[in-house]
């Protein structure tokens, strides 16, 4: 048989995540490389007690349900974005298979072959698989420490009139920066001015360090909302309660959501009802907020060991900023190390990293990685980085 894929199939490029995560199966490599909540802190016991809840209410949970999703888990959620400054009802709501799901149906909507999306530089590398695999054009603005660059942006909205800009402004992937309120606000300015529309992606928004009352606002939230926001907003239980669970969700403006369920409806009629009806049990029988403040103050406590690893073993030139939230380090080697190159010894080493170049649009960073400091405690963590310097060492002569 000779198998004839579509042309689409030649824009797609493996995850370079998911290839080394393959690696490290079965083995005694430390991975850094995916972006992993650690697994001792599951709450798995809350979880089992709430499909036993859901399942001892009758049979309901293994029925198909609706595409926007299970009503009282979007009403549920509806009273957590408020808290949070984002007023919206359940009609503004979509539940979808993980964050990523909502990346993927929302350029289906909104993108056609050629048009324009401008992305932070550098981004995640999932969502410009997406992207690319839509025929979009990617075009990357600079930022720095406080976030987008306003007059780059400016800049090229004009110039590219693009369809969308894909952000992450709170601990981003890969970088871990959170933006300034006053980079928030000239974004949302300017994208509302020239009908752009802005996807704002907030996995890791929850994950935050240091003083609690410190406040992020979403893009979404300092917007006019939820009609005629120039925003959709999307978020995830992936990082705070688990992966395994494959939930998410999308608000916007009602039209947006109504095209976003027509979509979904194509995709796979709905997500799951079992899963849906499980978190909403828990979200009225188990403290989140709890566990979350208990998964903050780990990560927290990760990510310093890690900070305090990377001065011990100070390789020369290297510039990295501690995150205030989030999951990684964002890393810059001295120019003359390919962290692609070095990739290969690392994983011979016994230890694996994501290499920079795999999260930029356009003119890659060669010399740049993401480490992951969430997934492994602090003795892992001091093998792994350990390992890595050892890779190093042959570099840095």
């Amino acid at each position: 048989m000779k198998y004839r894929f579509s042309a689409r199939m030649g824009s797609f490029s493996s995850s370079a995540v998911r290839d080394i995560l393959k690696l490290t199966q079965g083995n005694s490599i430390v991975s850094f490389a995916g972006g992993l909540p650690a697994e001792e802190h599951f709450p798995v016991k809350a979880i089992s007690e709430a499909f036993q809840g859901v399942m001892e209410q009758g049979k309901k949970a293994l029925q198909y349900g609706l595409t926007e999703g299970f009503l009282p888990l979007r009403e549920a959620l509806c009273k957590r974005m408020a808290a949070k400054g984002m007023n919206v009802t359940p009609d503004n709501m979509l539940i979808a298979t993980g964050s990523q799901q909502v990346i993927d149906l929302l350029t289906r909507v909104i993108i056609d072959p050629g048009d324009v999306i401008l992305v932070e530089r550098p981004t995640y590398l999932s969502a410009l698989q997406v992207f690319q695999s839509y025929g979009a054009v990617l075009v990357s603005v600079n930022g720095d420490s406080d976030g987008i660059d306003l007059d780059d942006l400016k800049a090229k909205l004009a110039q590219y009139k693009p369809k969308m800009l894909y952000v992450i402004p709170t601990f981003s992937n890969p970088t871990g920066k959170v933006w300034s309120e006053e980079r928030r606000r000239g974004t949302l300015e300017l994208c509302r001015n020239t009908d752009t529309l802005i996807l704002e992606d907030d996995p890791y928004g929850e994950l935050k360090f240091g003083d609690a009352s410190k406040s992020y606002p979403s893009l979404f939230s300092l917007d006019q909302h939820p009609e005629g926001s120039c925003v959709v907003y999307t978020s995830t239980f992936s990082k705070t309660v688990a992966p395994g669970l494959r939930t998410g969700w999308a608000l916007g403006d009602s039209e947006v959501i109504r095209q976003l369920a027509r979509t979904k409806q194509a995709a796979d009629l709905q997500s799951s009802s079992l899963d849906q009806q499980t978190l909403h049990y828990l979200l009225e029988h188990f403290d989140l907020d709890g566990h979350i403040s208990r998964i903050r103050t780990e990560y927290e406590s990760r990510m310093r060991v890690m900070a305090d690893l990377l001065k011990q073993h100070d390789w020369r030139g290297a510039k990295w900023e501690e995150p205030k939230g989030g999951m990684f380090f964002w890393v810059e080697l001295p120019e003359e190390v390919n962290t692609a190159e070095l990739l290969k010894t690392a994983v011979e080493l016994g230890v694996a990293f994501v290499p920079g170049f795999t999260f930029f649009a356009d003119n890659p960073q060669m010399n740049a990685m993401r480490l992951n400091f969430s997934y492994n405690d602090a003795a892992v963590t001091a093998t792994g980085m350990e390992r890595l310097n050892k890779a190093l060492s042959g570099v840095l002569v």
